[in-house]
């Protein structure tokens, strides 16, 4: 029988707020998740201020699960680096991290999927990102993401084959696959994001150096497709339009900006456009609202 230090240590990553229900169904569905002999699990879980007793109820309901308590303030960018920085300093042995949304709920084989997909691309420092279907659409909700024009910033989602992994240049976290290879050279998310787009800056800083990103060959997980569905009616008033504008969980304004002005320097000024002009004519962007351009 193989000893615990020959096994490979998979470090999962999760922060949440607020939702332990849902939060609790994620970690539950990973417990039954099929592991391989020659791999254990260690969860890493941010708690980043919830009020509604998440830490409580989730305490001692899994073995391998440890809780970080936040401040409140750190988003999902900033719960991820937390919980990454907390495991990488507790936990040395660390072969895999799984960066996993609490929101997710994976398939019984993700784990077998993923470690196979990549033993298939055959390129042991890669990223692999497991798709999901949207639980009501049946429809892809998050994955990888294909650049069709660096100028425009106009992406498709790639859709399983249920063949092989197929590449991509963008990839949502709500799983994702980095071999602690990848961590040791690109690090961890970047510190000037403190929501979304970390993901998608993660994979094209990968790229950079050299790192390709898959998604995996099949579907891994159901997830909600929530992109955008905190946008203000087209009656809201200005002032409201330009505080979602600025917020982290709203458009983000100065990040994505940052973020289109390291990777798509091109495209900077239509980016501009864009995200004033869905603040100040919100009917304007219905004209976009079915492309891929802002995430």
């Amino acid at each position: 029988m193989m000893s615990t230090k020959e096994k490979k240590l998979i470090t999962v990553l999760l922060t949440c707020h607020n939702r332990k229900m849902k939060t609790y169904s994620c970690l539950q569905a990973l417990s039954k998740c099929t592991l391989d002999d020659g791999f254990e699990l260690n969860i890493f879980l941010v708690d980043d201020g919830s009020t509604d007793g998440t830490t409580e109820y989730l305490q001692g309901k899994f073995n391998n699960l440890q809780i970080i308590q936040g401040s409140g303030s750190l988003f999902w960018a900033g719960g991820m680096r937390a919980a990454w920085k907390y495991a990488n300093e507790h936990e040395k042995n660390t072969d895999y991290y799984l960066l996993l949304n609490d929101d997710t709920i994976v398939f019984e084989d993700t784990l077998t999927r993923l470690f196979s997909d990549l033993e298939y691309v055959n390129e042991p420092n890669s990223i692999i990102v497991g798709p999901t279907l949207d639980p009501d659409s049946k429809k892809i909700s998050y994955g990888g993401h294909q650049l069709l024009n660096k100028l425009t910033f106009k992406s498709k989602m790639v859709v399983p084959n249920n063949e092989f992994p197929q590449k991509c240049e963008l990839g949502n976290a709500n799983i994702m696959l980095v071999p602690n290879t990848v961590y040791e050279e690109i690090g961890s998310l970047t510190e000037s994001y403190t929501h979304g787009i970390a993901d998608f800056d993660y994979t094209l800083k990968a790229l950079k150096k050299g790192i390709k990103t898959y998604i995996s060959s099949a579907y891994c997980g159901s997830c909600t497709n929530d992109h955008g569905v905190n946008w203000l009616p087209q009656e809201s008033n200005l002032k409201e339009r330009i505080a979602y504008l600025y917020r982290p969980t709203g458009l983000s304004y100065k990040e994505y900006l940052q973020f289109i002005k390291t990777h798509f320097p091109l495209h900077l000024p239509q980016a501009f456009i864009l995200l004033w002009g869905k603040t100040l004519f919100p009917i304007i962007w219905q004209l976009f609202k079915n492309e891929d351009y802002l995430k």
